[in-house]
């Protein structure tokens, strides 16, 4: 690890180590109806950061924001987006979607690339065009054998790759920028738990035992401090190891959907996600071979501000 911040190693493989195990988390808690795990994951993840924000910076978070251009509209866009994103995660892991949500983590990198292509007019080698080709004929062989497109993942991929372009566009803070999507959030959250409590489905604190309700709040630490963690990491350590690491988070939720939940991998499943995988290698081994050469021309982001965080 010679000339890396090993802190800053640290704090990215821990964040994406648990972003990786973190469908134990939601499974756990698969008594709770999904609708309400988002609101409580969203309102206590809230009061976490904000509250954290508040220690560490008082109001200056808010007010360096604030300050810029269009900031707001922004993450008000960047929040609905992250929204569907973890209600669309959580439904999936509680309704046995594990290994397809991984695939959605698998393509997501590839479709960074794709959208830097299409929105912000970037460029892509040839070795980079044939990664995402591997890829859309991963996707293409997974539509064909199950008669019907991976919706979840493709969700997944879109909505959280759609996610990491508005937050590109908007250059914030991590934390601060999850807190004012927070923000946003929290009200409706807060007001759809107070009508799920009253008779509507919910059983927080007088219905699902004192367990789960620790696991519901305590899930608002499982959103925030991962991204922390990466926030923390990202910037000390080089943008193409911060990419070859994000790809420990769909290997480990692949895995605990196979080894730990039992979801089926067949053959089938398996040449599509080949590949997907190959594609990835080769992209990976391209910009690892680019970060080496002195002053290149251009290095498509392989991972945004706020990237694997399911």
């Amino acid at each position: 690890m010679s000339g890396l911040d090993r802190k800053g190693v640290a704090a990215t493989v821990f964040a994406f180590v648990l972003w990786g195990v973190v469908p134990l988390y939601w499974h756990a808690l698969k008594v709770v109806p999904s609708l309400q795990i988002i609101a409580h994951r969203i309102v206590w993840s809230a009061l976490l950061v904000l509250g954290w924000l508040a220690l560490k910076n008082g109001l200056g978070w808010w007010r360096e924001i604030r300050a810029k251009p269009r900031a707001l509209a922004t993450l008000a866009l960047s929040s609905a987006l992250i929204a569907f994103n973890w209600g669309l995660y959580i439904w999936a892991v509680n309704a046995g979607h594990v290994v397809e949500t991984s695939l959605g983590y698998f393509i997501n990198p590839l479709l960074n690339v794709v959208l830097g292509v299409l929105v912000l007019r970037e460029r892509l080698n040839p070795v980079q065009w044939a990664a995402v080709g591997f890829a859309a004929l991963g996707v293409a062989w997974l539509t064909w054998q199950a008669g019907a497109p991976p919706w979840i993942a493709i969700g997944l991929a879109v909505s959280f790759g759609l996610y990491g372009l508005v937050r590109k566009l908007v250059a914030v803070d991590a934390v601060g920028g999850l807190a004012v999507e927070s923000l946003y959030l929290f009200a409706p959250a807060l007001a759809f738990l107070a009508w799920a409590e009253s008779g509507h489905g919910g059983g927080f604190v007088q219905g699902w035992g004192w367990g789960i309700d620790v696991l519901l709040v305590v899930g608002g630490a499982v959103t925030a401090l991962p991204l922390i963690g990466f926030a923390y990491g990202v910037r000390r350590i080089p943008l193409s190891i911060v990419g070859l690491m994000q790809y420990i988070a769909p290997t480990l939720q692949l895995l605990i959907g196979v080894l730990v939940l039992g979801e089926p991998f067949g053959q089938t499943r398996a040449i599509g996600f080949a590949c997907i995988w190959i594609g990835l290698a080769v992209f990976a081994l391209d910009g690892i071979v680019r970060s080496r050469r002195p002053a290149p021309p251009m290095r498509p982001a392989t991972c945004t501000a706020d990237c694997g965080a399911p």
